[in-house]
């Protein structure tokens, strides 16, 4: 099929102009390809990561590693998605009263749209290529997708929503069967 631009235009759900670089704290949901469940399951309310879990996980724990400006906060893997929060840092003063206190952020100035180093978006594309890398790896896919093409951020404000974001990360596990993501599709 030949690329329309009308028809085939991809709109991006980031935040237009604002600079995913500049410090604060952003709670991230990752859907797989389709909503399959490919890293576990999730047995009398506890999450129980299979292999492919576990890769997502210890990729997601080495984010700090790869990228010194981030921090994490709470995160789950379950079956067919991730929820994490990622904090980025300059390392000053002012990291902390851009969320703390509900104050503006800066805006990128920036051309909208373009992959920038150590953006969020650039992080989550980086993790998401890791973990589909050493999955497609151990099951002989190369080329095999293992996640839907974008990802859902949302920028927390204040304490009151971070910890809001908190109880809901802790207690996903909990609440799986009523979590619009659930699913019944296994790899």
């Amino acid at each position: 099929m030949k690329y329309d631009s009308a028809k085939h235009h991809r709109r991006s759900i980031r935040l237009k102009k604002y600079d995913y670089t500049q410090s604060g704290w952003y709670f991230i949901t990752i859907c797989t390809e389709q909503k399959r469940c490919l890293f576990g399951a999730i047995a009398n309310k506890q999450l129980i990561l299979n292999e492919f879990g576990n890769i997502a996980s210890n990729c997601w724990q080495a984010i700090p590693e790869h990228f010194p400006k981030i921090k994490l906060d709470e995160f789950v893997i379950m079956p067919n998605h991730v929820h994490g929060i990622l904090i980025v840092t300059n390392n000053s003063a002012d990291d902390i009263n851009c969320r703390g206190k509900a104050m503006p952020c800066p805006y990128n100035k920036g051309e909208f749209g373009k992959p920038v180093s150590g953006s969020i978006s650039t992080i989550i594309g980086s993790f998401k290529s890791a973990v589909t890398k050493q999955i497609n790896i151990i099951r002989n896919s190369k080329g095999t997708s293992v996640w839907q093409r974008n990802y859902y951020d949302h920028i927390i404000r204040n304490e009151e929503s971070l910890n809001k974001i908190r109880k809901y990360i802790i207690n996903n596990p909990l609440s799986w069967e009523n979590d619009q993501l659930h699913c019944d599709r296994f790899n």
